[in-house]
């Protein structure tokens, strides 16, 4: 429908109408006006599943939902690193919604993985946000394609389970651009999502969901968002600014209490009726799209899907160890042990919970596998070792060559609405893997988990093979790589650290009451580990293969550029090993010399490769200026600083292959004023404002003659302390050391080098 037409439609309708517009009708529609041809539509929960509610609803999953395809979480589908993968699965979404008749499906969620703690980190896909950026633009992508909207959530800073309601979020304006804000807006500006849905907490002291700044001047003005900014559920706080401030959709339904505030607000002169009126349009164009766009041939096929979900959780499940162990023989004698072979935990708890159709276990994918052993091992429905299990654990592991332990969280111990309250799996599951390794060298652990464990049996065991929450398929999944019908491909979209106390947000997560200070400002994740030279357990990017590949011939098309220029990179990938695979291929970036606290080095550019035995490919990627930029709070937009580069290319954070030095040039000037505390040495660092401070450098601040500066009274003063001193003092400083210069003297400079420095 056109903007035109949409105009039109909300000019007929009355105040009361356009209020009802703003909230939903229920717990999951758009609200309708008959008289006017405007439907209600349905929006859904997601991201990696289809959580449809006939009946009463609810947000946490605790009624049940139609029955569903459940494919992996967040957590693993950015361990794919492949994009085509997740507009493949987002195809399949969209299929299920349009059969379904669901317009809008509630996600993908990007925030950042600040702490390992987050009880929702399950279905948040990184560290990273360039990371986080690109798998969720692919699955928006994917899913709006077949004319079905998604909710890029939870809008802005939404890290944390605790009082996520009330928190406040205090970053400073690099950070969140960098940073929490960059996860946004990559997939924001390219793939255009239909609607975005706004956190609960603060930012800064404002809720997001009256948050000016970001919701209009940030997303629509900045970014050219066009559809409609609704709340999470139960988000709303003040209704008539939430509206002025753009959050369009209140959701669920206030059940009118909410519309007769804006009613009011109108009538009063307190909302001007045009800000009503956009927001009614932005969400009529998006309900017109969908309804407009219906295909009502689509199907819903659970089994098809239940495949798609399987060749998913196949790229989602990385090789985190393997010391020979690995690919198993389909004819060894082999035993599974552990309560997740038998009931995977394939998925994470609340609002995305899906109400699977069918769950492949592990031990379903090798039926008819005579050879294969079963012992349950240990319960999870709390933290406490049975004897009687452990027992038959170790017995059964005992006879077998090779061990495979199925271990991880259980839902007690990771869930929307709470945090973690530690990094370590249940003592009982630890203490199992401890007994089976010493009587079982051959011992592999299988990982069902949304968020990084420590392991200290680490070193004790031959394989570990990450498989986060793998969705409904992930037993069959799991098999096809522990046998090697399916070489492992997937990379950790976030760093394993040893234990908590390493995490950068470790003194300050959770925060004091509902004050949470993101103290470890931009150095989230790697950037931190790789700044402290910390050492770590698994890395950012890490992940193995059955094959090996080896990197040569890192190129760039040009060896310098301007920061308004593109630079394509290009690097040949070749597998050495014998068997099919795929690789990640990875680009970091490097400032060698910068004047402001950055990163040792971040993430630019991934591909994923695949080749067969000997074969060989050319992987290019294009940097532009935000590749080498940083935030600057001073001018408030991306800033080159001139100067070497080092572009960085591995199979891991840790792992870099190859690495070519270019030089980009800055063709913007950051301003600099200049003031009577400004120190000689700022003002030095401009070659041109050296004649005007002439006079000076010829100065002599420290008083005394030469004579008396080379006596043994004054043998403590270097020549590098006269250097510092010189350098660090204000110009000011003249002042005070006899030189004859006044206050006034010293602004008449200050004045001469800022109409310098705006000429």
């Amino acid at each position: 429908m056109t903007a035109e037409k949409i105009r039109e439609i909300v000019s007929q309708m009355t105040l009361e109408e356009k209020a009802s517009m703003c909230s939903g009708a229920d717990f999951w529609h758009t609200e309708a006006v008959e008289r006017l041809g405007i439907p209600a539509t349905m929006v859904s929960d997601g991201p990696h599943g289809l959580r449809k509610q006939d009946q009463e609803g609810d947000h946490l999953g605790v009624n049940d939902s139609i029955k569903a395809v459940c494919f992996p979480a967040g957590c693993g589908t950015a361990a794919s690193f492949n994009r085509e993968l997740l507009r493949q699965m987002g195809e399949a979404l969209g299929e299920e919604c349009q059969a379904e008749g669901v317009s809008v499906i509630l996600g993908p969620a990007v925030n950042i993985k600040r702490s390992p703690l987050c009880g929702r980190n399950f279905e948040y896909y990184s560290e990273d946000p360039f990371v986080a950026g690109e798998m969720a633009g692919a699955l928006i992508h994917g899913v709006q394609s077949k004319n079905v909207g998604t909710s890029i959530k939870h809008f802005l800073a939404n890290n944390q389970e605790t009082r996520r309601m009330s928190s406040d979020s205090r970053i400073d304006e690099r950070t969140l651009r960098e940073i929490y804000l960059a996860a946004f807006e990559g997939a924001v500006k390219k793939e255009k999502p239909w609607t975005v849905m706004c956190s609960y907490n603060r930012i800064n002291g404002t809720y997001a969901a009256e948050n000016h700044k970001y919701l209009t001047e940030v997303l629509r003005d900045e970014w050219g968002f066009e559809g409609y900014v609704m709340s999470d559920w139960g988000a709303v706080n003040s209704r008539v600014k939430d509206l002025q401030a753009g959050l369009d959709l209140e959701m669920p339904s206030s059940n009118g209490s909410n519309d007769k505030l804006i009613v009011g607000a109108v009538q009063s002169g307190e909302l001007p009726e045009k800000v009503l009126d956009a927001a009614v349009a932005r969400i009529l164009n998006i309900v017109f799209r969908y309804e407009e766009n219906r295909d009502k041939s689509a199907v819903f096929d659970r089994d098809r899907d239940h495949e798609m979900a399987r060749k998913v959780a196949q790229e989602t499940i990385v090789l985190l160890k393997n010391e020979g162990v690995l690919p198993l023989s389909e004819q060894g004698e082999i035993a599974f042990i552990g309560k997740y072979a038998k009931t995977p935990r394939y998925q994470g708890g609340g609002s995305s919970h899906i109400n699977s159709h069918k769950v492949t276990s592990a031990l379903d994918a090798v039926e008819g596998m005579v050879n294969v052993t079963y012992a349950q091992g240990f319960d999870d429905k709390e933290d406490k070792t049975d004897e009687k299990l452990l027992a038959e654990a170790v017995e059964t592991a005992k006879k077998a060559k090779a061990a495979v332990i199925f271990a991880g969280l259980p839902d007690a111990f990771e869930s929307e609405g709470f945090d973690r309250k530690h990094m370590r799996m249940p003592d009982c599951q630890n203490e199992l893997i401890a007994k089976v390794v010493a009587v079982q060298p051959n011992t592999i652990v299988v990982l069902h988990n949304g968020s990084p464990v420590e392991m200290p049996w680490v070193n004790d065991v031959k394989g570990i093979v990450e498989a986060y929450l793998g969705g409904q398929a992930v037993g069959g999944a799991v098999c096809d790589i522990l046998f090697g019908r399916v070489n492992p491909s997937a990379k950790l979209p976030e760093t394993f650290p040893l234990k908590l106390e390493d995490n950068p947000s470790y003194l300050f997560y959770i925060g004091e009451g509902d004050v949470v200070e993101y103290r470890e400002g931009i150095f989230v994740g790697y950037r931190y580990y790789d700044k402290k030279k910390q050492e770590v357990l698994f890395p950012f990017g890490h992940g193995l293969s059955y094959t090996t590949f080896a990197y040569s011939n890192l190129r760039t098309d040009k060896d310098s550029m301007k920061d308004t220029d593109i630079m394509e990179v290009s690097v040949d990938i070749k597998n050495t090993g014998g068997m099919a695979g795929k690789e990640v291929v990875q680009l970091y970036v490097a400032d060698k010399e910068s004047t402001v606290i950055r990163p040792v080095k971040e993430l630019k550019g991934f591909e994923k490769v695949e080749l067969a035995p000997g074969e060989t490919k050319t992987v290019t990627f294009t940097l532009d200026k935000r590749a080498f930029a940083y935030y600057s709070a001073n001018i408030h937009d991306w800033h080159v600083e001139t100067g070497a580069f080092e572009i960085m290319v591995g199979a891991s954070s840790a792992d870099i292959r190859l690495t070519k030095e270019v030089n980009v040039e800055s063709t913007v000037r950051l301003p600099f004023v200049y003031t009577p505390d400004t120190t000689m040495g700022d003002v030095l660092d401009d070659p041109r404002a050296r004649e005007i401070v002439k006079e000076l450098l010829e100065q002599d601040i420290f008083g005394g003659s030469a004579e008396e500066k080379s006596s043994a009274a004054n043998e403590a003063i270097t020549a590098e302390m006269n250097e510092a001193m010189a350098r660090f003092t204000p110009l000011r400083g003249v002042v005070s050391f006899g030189s004859g210069f006044t206050m006034a003297d010293v602004q008449d400079i200050a004045n001469r080098l800022n109409a310098l420095e705006e000429s």
